[in-house]
Order: C-alpha cells, then sequence, then structure tokens
C-alpha cells in the first residue's frame, strides 16, 4: 500500500496551492481519505477529510472556507486544494487513510510534502 503525497512548493501568502495524494496497492474505496500536517516544533493536526465512498467531508476549523478536500475514484487520487494561504499554514503536509472518520491514529500514511507560505 502507498500513499504518495505531491504538489508542495512555496508560494506568498494569500496565493494557492493543490496537493495530490496518489494511492496504490489496494482499493480504499470504503475507507476515510484525510490531509494532516506539521509544522516545525509542533504537534502533527488534522486538516480535512472525506469518505472515498459517500464524499463526505471534515475541517478543521483553521482551514475550513480555504481549503478543499476532493477525491477522483478513476484515478485513486485525493486533492487538498488550498486557497487564501497563509503563513501559518507552512507546514509538512502528510496524507493517510483508515477504515473509520477520525482526526488521527490513521493506518495508513504516505510521505510528506513540504508547503511554505511565505509573508
Amino acid at each position: 500500500v502507498q500513499l504518495q503525497a505531491s504538489g508542495g512548493g512555496l508560494v506568498q501568502a494569500g496565493g494557492s496551492l493543490r496537493l495530490s495524494c496518489a494511492v496504490s496497492g489496494r482499493t480504499f474505496s470504503s475507507y476515510a481519505m484525510g490531509w494532516f500536517r506539521q509544522a516545525p516544533g509542533k504537534e502533527r493536526e488534522f486538516v480535512a477529510l472525506i469518505t472515498w465512498s459517500e464524499g463526505s467531508t471534515y475541517y478543521a476549523g483553521s482551514v475550513k472556507g480555504r481549503f478543499t478536500i476532493s477525491r477522483d475514484n478513476a484515478k485513486n487520487t485525493v486533492y487538498l486544494q488550498m486557497n487564501r494561504l497563509k503563513a501559518e499554514d507552512t507546514a509538512v503536509y502528510y496524507c493517510a487513510a483508515d477504515p473509520r472518520v477520525r482526526s488521527d491514529g490513521m493506518d495508513y500514511w504516505g510521505k510528506g510534502t513540504q508547503v511554505t507560505v511565505s509573508s
């Protein structure tokens, strides 16, 4: 099972980035797919979650209204569209999968992708 995150980079505050998480090795049709982030010196935190089958979405309060999580079943890929980025969004972003809807303790994790927002 592999979760491969990509799309990170350097962007100015107010800008946008779209992260992708490509899933391979198994089918996660009944799973929840999440994005998490960890800033330097801070604990990992939940960002957003989507259920693969129904497409139900959940967001952390700090990103609600700015970030959008979505999935493409045909491409087995989950996306995180990040708009109106702020310096405090700077972190390593990870995608994860779990059979349950939860905000941590996911079963499967991918390697992270760095997002840096300059102010």
